[in-house]
């Protein structure tokens, strides 16, 4: 049992078996948000790892210390998509059956990732938690060997080879921020880093809709959430590993919680400053960084994975767009008579807005306007590409200025 301690020598010889199917996945100095936030930023990019995601070390490692018997039985385990991809791919490396039970709203992408590497897929429950209670009945019921997603000591160790390498490339690293879903990966960073250097400070980071271990710090025990809501579906988790909470208490310095809304930003920010796709649970330490306080200190993110899905990618894109005021729907009153929908075409074209769509409404609400007759005045709706939050205010002010009262309404695009 001591592979499964937490010590310098188990990451050492981690480090050493997971090197031999991972990626390097260097650290990448980020200008943008080194300039954003006022702090060094290096983004350590395992969304560029073998299977999308760091969750291909832990999965390796661990399967690697398993008996040829326990291989044999065939594996199983349960997964919102990238711990699902690296048992498979582990799996089939050492010629081992895999059993991947997947929650009914992982996204495509994971499913049809995890299936490529001869993993038999099996959807079920709504999130992790209920998936993996499958997983736990199928493997008493069949015999197989289960590879805990997070809270298994050498699970962690595999996930912390990561903190093996940004000392290695970087060793005067003052934070680094990692992701919480499980906590494992946060585990694994986290006490070899301290064991590294124990000036190191680590930050987990949780969706605000699904901190879990924040709400187990709390109360100082690990707690179940009623429930989680968030479009970070990797970290989706409502209990914090039993056997990780102990290591997380001891080396964990803080929590950061950010919102949904925050990651929707930063996934922009991260397609257009770096040209990389991060996945929401990915995005997590993205987020972080404008929390953190401007000291020049050397910081590094853990991008996580970056398997996402085009149709979530697509929603993301345009929300953040919105949130970013580069689109937005602004409704306007007009007399209802030839040649004023040119009138107001004029004032957009003039001041640089690309319309996307109109929408011209005979039968207008009395209650939005002050205007009453209908006979007399339509609404027109403009949904609007602009440069941001600046020109949105710039096109709003000229049509204020034409006298058409320009109203802001929700964009639905």
């Amino acid at each position: 049992m001591a592979k499964e301690m937490l010590t310098l020598e188990t990451f050492e010889e981690a480090s050493e078996i997971v090197s031999k199917v991972t990626r390097e996945t260097k650290l990448i100095y980020s200008e943008y948000f080194s300039n954003v936030t006022g702090n060094k930023v290096y983004l350590k990019p395992e969304n560029m790892q073998l299977t999308g995601a760091y969750k291909l070390r832990g999965a390796y490692y661990t399967i690697s210390t398993l008996t040829d018997e326990e291989r044999a039985k065939g594996l199983i385990t349960a997964s919102a998509g990238n711990h699902a991809q690296g048992v498979a791919y582990a799996a089939k490396a050492y010629g081992a059956k895999a059993v991947i039970v997947m929650p009914t709203t992982t996204p495509l992408i994971k499913v049809n990732r995890t299936k490529g590497y001869g993993a038999e897929v099996i959807l079920y429950g709504d999130v992790y938690d209920e998936a993996c209670a499958k997983a736990l009945e199928l493997a008493a019921e069949k015999g197989y060997t289960f590879i805990h997603p997070f809270d298994d000591l050498r699970v962690a160790t595999g996930q912390g080879s990561i903190a093996m390498e940004i000392v290695r490339e970087l060793p005067l690293v003052d934070y680094i921020l990692v992701p919480i879903g499980g906590g494992g990966l946060a585990t694994g960073v986290s006490t070899l880093a301290k064991l590294l250097n124990p000036k190191i400070r680590v930050i987990g980071v949780e969706p605000a809709g699904a901190a879990c271990l924040k709400a187990s710090f709390e109360a100082d025990k690990v707690v179940t959430l009623e429930g989680v809501n968030t479009i970070a579906d990797g970290t989706a988790v409502k209990t914090p590993g039993e056997k990780l909470f102990p290591y997380l208490k001891q080396n964990l310095d803080d929590i950061i919680t950010v919102e949904d809304s925050e990651l929707v930003v930063c996934f922009l920010d991260m397609v257009e400053n770096h040209k990389m796709v991060v996945e929401n649970s990915g995005l997590l330490t993205v987020a972080a960084l404008k929390h953190m306080k401007a000291e020049g200190r050397k910081v590094v993110s853990i991008l996580s994975g970056g398997n996402m899905d085009v149709i979530t990618m697509s929603s993301v894109v345009q929300n953040g767009l919105i949130a970013r005021d580069r689109i937005f729907t602004v409704s306007v009153l007009l007399p209802d008579k030839p040649g004023m929908l040119a009138k107001v075409s004029g004032i957009l074209a003039e001041q640089g807005g690309n319309v996307i769509k109109l929408e011209h409404n005979q039968f207008v609400s009395i209650n939005q306007f002050v205007s009453i007759n209908r006979n007399a005045a339509v609404e027109l709706r403009i949904t609007l590409e602009a440069f941001g939050t600046e020109h949105k205010a710039q096109i709003i002010d000229a049509l204020e200025k034409a006298g058409y009262r320009p109203k802001v309404v929700k964009t639905n695009i």
